[in-house]
Parts: C-alpha cells; sequence; structure tokens
C-alpha cells in the first residue's frame, strides 16, 4: 500500500491485496481473504490457472509494464512463487508501492548462494557450503566432504528440480557448462540427516512475530508427500532451537509475511538450515484445518500489517498427505463422492489442476488425538484420488 494507505484503508475498509501467481498458493488465499474482509486480486501467468477464481489479470510478471499496471489497481502486493525479478520489485518500492516481503528479503529465496551467505552472517547453523565454477572446484569440494555433495543451481529449482547428489567433480558438468560470466553453482556437503523439519515464521512490517509448531516433512523422488505437525519426538530443545532459528532469519532477513524455513535433523542432533520460501508453503498446509489460524489466513494478515493469529494446534495430531498426480483415467472430481462418503473426518482441498505423474493437484488434511488414526485417514483419503 502506498503511504497513508494502510490509514486510509482503515476508513474505507477495503483493503486491495494483490498476489502476482495465479498457482495454488494464491488459491488458498481466496477463501481467508473473504472472511478477513479483503479484496484479493490474482495476476495470473495464463487463463484457467488454480485461482482463476480471483484473476483479475493475465501476464509476463517478468514485465514490469504489466505488473506495474496490476499493481495500480492493489494497496498491498505479495507473491504466490518467489521468481519475480529484483528489477520489477526494486522498480514497484521505488514507485512507492507496498511489497511485503521486499526485494531486500526476497533476494535470499531466489538465489540459493546469497541466502547461504547471509546465514552465515547470521550465525545460522547450515551445511558446509562453497560457490563452484568449475569441475576442479567441485572435485576439490568433494575430496573434502568425504567424496559426495549435494549440487544446486542457485537459482529456480524447486521439488527436487535443480538439485543433484554427485560423486565426482565432472557430474555436474553439463550445469557448469551453462554458467555464464561470474555465476556458480552451489555445492554444499551430503548432510547425514535422520529427518527433515519445517519451521514456520510469520512477520508483521513492523517486527512482530509469531512462531507455529516444528513438524516433519517427509519427501518423495524430492517432492513434500506428507507433513505431521507437530514433529513427532520432537523433544523441547528441538523445537525451542527450530523456532529460534526461524525467528532469527526472519528478522534478519526482514521478511514479511509467511517464512518457511526447511531444516535437517542430523544423526549427531543437529538443526541445520536446507532451503527458505516466503510465502504459505507446502509444509504449513496442515494448519488450514490443524492450527486456529491456518497460514494462508496468517500471510494475509501480516502482509496487510493486521494483528497476527493464534498458531496452538486445534488437537494433539494434524497430518496432511498431498495428492500426487491424480486419477490415470477421469478427473479428480469423479472421485469426490466416494473418498467424502469413505472419509467423512478427511478435509479434502484440490487444486483445479489436471493430473499429470509427480503433479501436486490437491492434499488431505486430518486433525485428531491419535497420530496413527489421523495418518491412516489421510493416505487412505489421498489414495482415493489416484
Amino acid at each position: 500500500m502506498r503511504k497513508n494507505g494502510h490509514n486510509e484503508w482503515r476508513r474505507h475498509m477495503a483493503l486491495r491485496v494483490g498476489v502476482i501467481g495465479g498457482g495454488q498458493l494464491a488459491r488458498m488465499m481466496i477463501a481467508p481473504a473473504v472472511e478477513l474482509g479483503l479484496e484479493l486480486r490474482v495476476l495470473a501467468e495464463e487463463e484457467g490457472m488454480a485461482a482463476g477464481l480471483a484473476a483479475t489479470a493475465v501476464g509476463d510478471y517478468r514485465d514490469l509494464d504489466t505488473v506495474r499496471a496490476f499493481a495500480a489497481d492493489v494497496d498491498v502486493l505479495t507473491f504466490d512463487h518467489e521468481h519475480v525479478p529484483q528489477e520489477v520489485l526494486r522498480a514497484l518500492v521505488a514507485e512507492g508501492i507496498a511489497v511485503h516481503p521486499g526485494p531486500d528479503a526476497l533476494q535470499f529465496a531466489q538465489d540459493k548462494l546469497v541466502m547461504r551467505a547471509r546465514l552465515a552472517e547470521l550465525g545460522v547453523p547450515q551445511p558446509e557450503w562453497a560457490p563452484v565454477r568449475s569441475a576442479d572446484e567441485l572435485q576439490r569440494f568433494l575430496d573434502e566432504h568425504d567424496g559426495a555433495a549435494v549440487v544446486k543451481t542457485p537459482r529456480g529449482g524447486y521439488d527436487g528440480k535443480g538439485v543433484r547428489v554427485v560423486r565426482s567433480g565432472v557430474e555436474a558438468q553439463d550445469w557448469l557448462d551453462a554458467l555464464e560470466g561470474s555465476d556458480a553453482l552451489l555445492a554444499e556437503e551430503l548432510v547425514p540427516f535422520v529427518r527433515e523439519l519445517a519451521q514456520q515464521v510469520a512477520r508483521r512490517p513492523g517486527g512482530e512475530m509469531i512462531s507455529y509448531p516444528v513438524v516433519e516433512t517427509v519427501q518423495r523422488d524430492g517432492v513434500c508427500a506428507e507433513v505431521i505437525a507437530p514433529a513427532p519426538a520432537a523433544t523441547e530443545r528441538l523445537a525451542e532451537v527450530a523456532e529460534d532459528i526461524g525467528r532469527r532469519i526472519a528478522e534478519g532477513l526482514g521478511v514479511t509475511g509467511m517464512l518457511a524455513v526447511e531444516l535437517f535433523e542430523t544423526d549427531d542432533e543437529r538443526i541445520l538450515v536446507n532451503e527458505l520460501a516466503m510465502r504459505p508453503h507446502n509444509s504449513g498446509h496442515w494448519s488450514q484445518d490443524g492450527a486456529v489460524t491456518g497460514q494462508f489466513e496468517q500471510h494475509l494478515r501480516a502482509v496487510a500489517d493486521l494483528p497476527l493469529g493464534d498458531t496452538r494446534p486445534r488437537a494433539a495430531w494434524a497430518v496432511m498427505v498431498n495428492i500426487l498426480g491424480g486419477p490415470v483415467e477421469g478427473t479428480l472430481g469423479d472421485r469426490f463422492e466416494a473418498a467424502m462418503a469413505a472419509h467423512p473426518d478427511a478435509k479434502i482441498h484440490t487444486y483445479g489442476k489436471a493430473p499429470r505423474p509427480g503433479r501436486k493437484v490437491g492434499h488431505v488434511n486430518v486433525a485428531g488425538d491419535d497420530l496413527d488414526d489421523a495418518v491412516y485417514v489421510a493416505r487412505a483419503a489421498a489414495a482415493a484420488f489416484v
């Protein structure tokens, strides 16, 4: 929102929140926006996207004129993804447009090398890492780290894309050959983790923060498949360390809105930062039905600079299972009635996406006092759609 825009909204009670990106995260902001009395507008990349219900514009988020025209009709901008170029974001901020999270924070979610360097400055625990620009540099890193490493493209990777495990410097030669100028790949130690965790924090522009319980995430083929909240067998120390890491990063990077910190728990009881997301995140979908305030409502509250909501769980356990791929024959809609009848205690969320192998097309949330029961029902309900 532009200068004095927030006070003006409070007089007229019609804050317009613009979301860049028409994917499922923008889609899941629609219902809480209605409940909060906010007007949600979406800049979708193309017609027929998941958030088409709220799409007021279709265009290229990389084009300044397109984004500027969209921003002219909203009070605050936020995002379904982190891919809007820095030059676009900074031009908008220079013109007095409120952007949350802003470019100074988003740069750390857009470039993993920049992120690693800043987290090192903040003293946040993370894997050993180095920029590499040649097979020889990568081989030296391998020799110093037991002959194995994770290599990542610093920009653009998600859901396992742009990530590979290598045991020889030449195994990333194709990526190295594609580098331009002073660009580099990110090499990280292959962490001996026992499980993956995620910590979410919400932060308002003025600095108020609130945390969610640390959760356990289960990945399959590089894609989040299941989330359990709170993380089973999480000691008080683990929960405190994860929360402290999340808060330090949110404050240190100046994040506004939701922050998700993906974590490794190692076999020697370390907690290390894997990656960051500055938006609602798959690891927080459980909160839609399992917490007093879900992450989509919380993100809107934070970027609109409204008081943050309670993050306490509504039950002892909440389980989220992704619906991946969808049915081989027919549509997701064909499966709803049977799934709902068989599992009335499951909350089913679909994204309006066509089935495709490996694609996230929906998820199921189940909350309850017995973890085994919640896991069983969530998995069974999700399986009804594939």
